[in-house]
């Protein structure tokens, strides 16, 4: 019998590796855009892949939790992506850039719901949240990724090597912590999709992670740029760096904060730190305002999915499993619109001004949020 503390540590070992692989990936984006020698509009083009390849696994992830246990889908999706990410490395045409960078969002995608889904299934075995510090370490590996990347961008290591060293980490650590996963989680009931009227509980979810993911996303995707063409320095992982960093505090965090303040006020302290985060960096676009600027960011962000996730995990409607595939469509969505809509702002106007959606972003959080809770508040006194 395998203990739940240890269940929950290498489940977040997981969690680790993907915020490993997804780092790696984004903050290499400038070497990439270098490479092949795009502007910002076809650099937002080929990032339409990642969200293809998202809306692709999409409805596969959720037939797979529904059919199997997630702990199947989850490891077979690790494996993958590690092997996507080298095909990304070794990329020699923007064809082979583009299937490649849609087949590590594909796996990408497959592993995120499985991953979910486990934590959620774990969170019911104790008593205090543990969800916030599942998404803590997906933050920490993505420190860790971009600590390698920085070490090796100044040791002039290759796109190549780099990428490969990744994938082979990622495949030893799936390969041993897979007996460590839990078994038996496959929910019997809420399973199906239920294509009627949108569920308000699920569809205020969703519009909150939808936001959430065009702020995130063009983060991950567009911070080295930001650096590297606005703020002029030569180490562009700087800006990506610090706001991972300060995801990853919150995202340990969150959880004592919802604990003192509760989810409502959480969300409105986070949609604060977007908006001044964002129009620090905007406003005074020199290296330290800048840091700080995408620190308040990273602080604001990190708690948002979290929260979210663990609020669908306790749909009436739905299991968990498919609760998260629902909600993911919404955050897929963001992810889809947000990065290249930065690049085309960015080639009409300049970057500066493209990063104001963020803002916006953060803004619209406030309402959708306060919707949310009313709305709940409606259904539980309803139900009393």
């Amino acid at each position: 019998m395998i203990s739940k503390q240890k269940h929950r540590f290498f489940l977040s070992l997981f969690f680790f590796i993907s915020g490993f692989s997804f780092a790696t990936w984004a903050s290499r984006i400038p070497t990439i855009k270098m490479a092949f020698d795009l502007n910002e509009a076809e650099l937002g083009s080929i990032l339409l892949a990642l969200p293809i390849g998202s809306l692709l696994g999409l409805p596969i992830s959720g037939w797979l939790i529904s059919r199997f246990n997630s702990k199947v889908p989850l490891a077979g999706g690790y494996a993958l992506n590690a092997f996507s990410l080298a095909l990304i490395g070794f990329a020699h045409t923007i064809y082979s850039l583009v299937g490649a960078v849609i087949l590590f969002a594909f796996t990408t995608r497959i592993f995120n719901i499985s991953v979910n889904t486990q934590a959620l299934t774990l969170q019911k075995q104790f008593e205090q949240k543990i969800i916030g510090s599942f998404h803590g370490y997906w933050s920490i590996g993505g420190i860790a990724g971009i600590a390698l990347s920085t070490a090796l961008l100044a040791l002039n290591v290759s796109i190549q090597l780099h990428f490969s060293i990744v994938a082979v980490i990622m495949l030893g650590i799936t390969l041993y912590a897979y007996q460590f996963l839990l078994s038996g989680d496959r929910a019997k009931t809420g399973n199906k999709l239920i294509l009627s009227k949108p569920d308000p509980y699920i569809f205020y979810l969703g519009v909150v992670v939808f936001l959430c993911a065009i702020c995130e996303g063009g983060m991950f995707d567009w911070s080295g740029i930001y650096f590297q063409e606005v703020i002029k320095v030569e180490i562009f992982t700087y800006g990506y760096l610090i706001f991972m960093t300060f995801m990853a505090a919150s995202r340990f965090l969150s959880d004592i904060i919802i604990g003192k303040i509760g989810m409502p006020k959480t969300y409105i302290m986070s949609a604060a730190f977007i908006v001044s985060g964002i129009s620090l960096a905007i406003i005074f676009p020199v290296f330290w305002t800048a840091m700080i600027g995408f620190s308040l960011v990273g602080f604001g962000t990190a708690s948002i999915i979290p929260m979210s996730y663990a609020l669908a995990g306790a749909s009436k409607k739905y299991s968990p499993g498919m609760a998260i595939s629902i909600i993911a469509t919404y955050s897929i969505t963001g992810m889809l619109l947000g990065p290249p809509l930065i690049g085309y702002l960015a080639h009409a106007f300049n970057l500066r001004v493209s990063f104001i959606i963020f803002a916006l972003c953060g803004l619209m959080l406030i309402p959708i949020t306060r919707m949310f809770f009313n709305h709940q508040k409606i259904i539980d006194k309803a139900g009393a």
